[in-house]
């Protein structure tokens, strides 16, 4: 009874400490309505209260209802912040009224900055986002966030009627379906700018222009001249995005060449070559033309340099650039506005890729990376051909052989080496041989 009794005075004193000071000194859940009382434990925890009581004596006693603090007075500024913090539900969800109270312009930015693999699923999710697409504003916040790297559109040997795009961040491959493009005619990616992938067919007689992310296309319309043989294209912006329009050159090895404005959607004779170029131009046609601002570069051969157009002045300039020698299969490349060159040395029985760049003040190529050693060598006696499908700071390369398909990819600004993983069709067995291709900066607002 003595336990009892010295039992009863603790309690009445902790009763009295909580209604002095408000709380108890524990409150870890605060919605345990009980505390239970064990003699003999030595901790409190969890708003369980455990009291030692002398003398060695150790029993069990029933609970006792806590009693409860009451309710502190909070400040009109701790309530005026709390009504404006977004609160949750009993499933942790986020209440519907405070997501439909978010900024619109915050919204489009959230959405705008999504990585570009999650437009092919968020259309079908309400009409609001499908809408998104067309929005002005939202094709504002996109054009304020920096280009990522650039995917790749190409077109297989056993495939040539629909193309296989690479992502190079998530390394998939995607087979998108372009219904407008002609089911029975071979079209073949030539050129890109803002979003937009250029096509010519296989009779170099009509052009078209799509988005391959939205199926955004254009057919355009005919030439005043009629071209049989094959023609280099360029393209390039108006501005900073494709709602400024866009233009496209073809230009042949004759000198002929014109010029199409999608602000106009006509095809324009900007004029003859100039006499001090000399004719005929023999373009290397597994070359792509290179795009820096307004201006076009084309590889050219006998003489060996690189011919230019500024889209914007018409003017033609020509730059007497040989080669670096025993080098195959070269191409122009671009990144951050420098020019720079990819091809295949070949010595002896030894083949590497090389990558040089153009120095500006002397006009020679510089040597600045080349393939790892261990992967060269596996073209040690080998007849090894290259096609470089992209241009715009990260290069997809196809290099095959007799018994050999390989696809690299090389980033000019980490001078960075990966493998690609292989082409496969859906339900395919097989990986797909890449016959041609360019790169593209993938954008959902751009329009064809």
């Amino acid at each position: 009874m003595e336990g009892v009794a010295m039992l009863r005075q603790l309690i009445g004193q902790i009763q009295e400490l909580w209604e002095l000071y408000g709380s108890p000194p524990y409150h870890h859940h605060q919605d345990q309505r009980w505390c239970f009382l064990n003699l003999g434990e030595t901790s409190v925890y969890d708003g369980y209260c455990s009291l030692i009581v002398g003398g060695g004596r150790s029993s069990n006693l029933k609970m006792v209802e806590a009693v409860k603090s009451p309710p502190a007075k909070k400040s009109r500024r701790d309530r005026a912040t709390r009504e404006k913090m977004p609160t949750t539900s009993s499933s942790g969800e986020m209440e519907q009224q405070i997501w439909k109270e978010l900024p619109e312009d915050l919204f489009e930015a959230v959405i705008a900055r999504l990585p570009i693999a999650t437009f092919f699923r968020f259309q079908s999710v309400c009409r609001k986002w499908n809408s998104l697409l067309s929005s002005k504003s939202f094709s504002q916040h996109c054009e304020e966030i920096p280009q990522a790297h650039p995917w790749f559109y190409t077109i297989t040997h056993e495939n040539v009627n629909s193309g296989a795009m690479y992502d190079p961040s998530l390394k998939k491959w995607h087979h998108p379906k372009i219904p407008s493009l002609p089911a029975k005619v071979i079209i073949l990616p030539v050129a890109s700018a803002g979003g937009l992938v250029c096509f010519l067919d296989i009779g170099h007689r009509n052009f078209y222009v799509c988005n391959p992310l939205t199926q955004s296309f254009r057919e355009l319309p005919a030439r005043s001249v009629r071209v049989w043989f094959r023609v280099a294209v360029g393209m390039t912006l108006n501005g900073n995005s494709t709602s400024s329009g866009y233009k496209i050159m073809w230009l042949g090895c004759n000198g002929e060449h014109e010029v199409y404005d999608s602000e106009r959607n006509c095809w324009t004779r900007p004029g003859s070559m100039p006499s001090n170029i000399r004719l005929p131009l023999c373009l290397n046609f597994k070359s792509q033309a290179v795009s820096v601002g307004g201006t076009l570069y084309v590889m050219r051969s006998d003489p060996d340099g690189i011919i230019s157009y500024n889209m914007a002045t018409r003017v033609w300039k020509e730059f007497a650039i040989p080669p670096p020698p025993h080098l195959t299969d070269y191409t122009l490349a671009e990144s951050k506005g420098q020019i720079m060159l990819v091809g295949l040395l070949s010595k002896n029985a030894a083949t590497c890729v090389c990558i040089w760049e153009l120095q500006k003040m002397t006009l020679l190529w510089k040597e600045v990376d080349r393939m790892p050693n261990i992967w060269c060598l596996e073209f040690y006696g080998k007849h090894v051909r290259m096609t470089c499908l992209g241009n715009k700071g990260l290069l997809m390369l196809s290099l095959r052989s007799r018994k050999m398909n390989r696809l690299v990819t090389y980033d000019v600004s980490s001078r960075e080496w990966r493998k690609v993983p292989g082409c496969m069709l859906p339900r395919g067995r097989k990986r797909q041989w890449i016959a041609c291709g360019t790169a593209f900066h993938p954008c959902v607002t751009a329009v064809a």
